[in-house]
């Protein structure tokens, strides 16, 4: 089965990386230039938080992140959004996954504040795992020369 890959941003506060690094499968940090210019080599979550406190010259969206989703290929392989906010942030918290996912018709997956607490790290990886089947399963359902899911495309590799 294939474990489904994370990719993240997080600020100097490292709060975002924490989180990413305790969901205990492959993650990947946004803000290491490489990856930022790389292209997911299959379906891959997006975990993201928001930064947008009401000043309108602040961009919610975290530019490495946009720079990810540039990519045609790495937007049509997301598969849903992970979001860390801050309640202080008012009806701004979890907006940038939320920006997201509605932009891109994906779900949000999750959502958690700061660096999120044990039970938060949990339930994340349970989620994950049971997204990581259902994708096996429906792969499994596919005959070989079908490409993703109701696109008639073979599948990218």
């Amino acid at each position: 089965m294939r474990v489904i890959p994370v990719y993240y941003y997080s600020s100097a506060s490292g709060l975002v990386r924490s989180f990413a690094q305790r969901l205990e499968r492959p993650v990947h940090d946004l803000a290491q230039r490489e990856v930022r210019l790389s292209e997911a080599d299959g379906p891959w979550v997006l975990l993201t938080p928001s930064y947008k406190t009401g000043n309108d010259a602040n961009d919610t969206v975290p530019e490495a992140v946009r720079r990810f989703l540039r990519s045609a290929a790495n937007r049509r392989r997301l598969v849903g959004v992970i979001g860390s906010g801050n309640r202080n942030f008012g009806r701004y918290y979890q907006d940038a996954a939320r920006l997201v996912a509605r932009a891109s018709g994906r779900p949000v997956l999750f959502e958690f504040e700061l660096a999120g607490t044990p039970w938060d790290v949990e339930e994340c990886r349970r989620l994950l795992a049971d997204l990581d089947a259902a994708l096996d399963a429906s792969r499994a359902d596919r005959p070989l020369d079908e490409g993703p899911a109701g696109t008639g495309r073979p599948e990218e590799r």
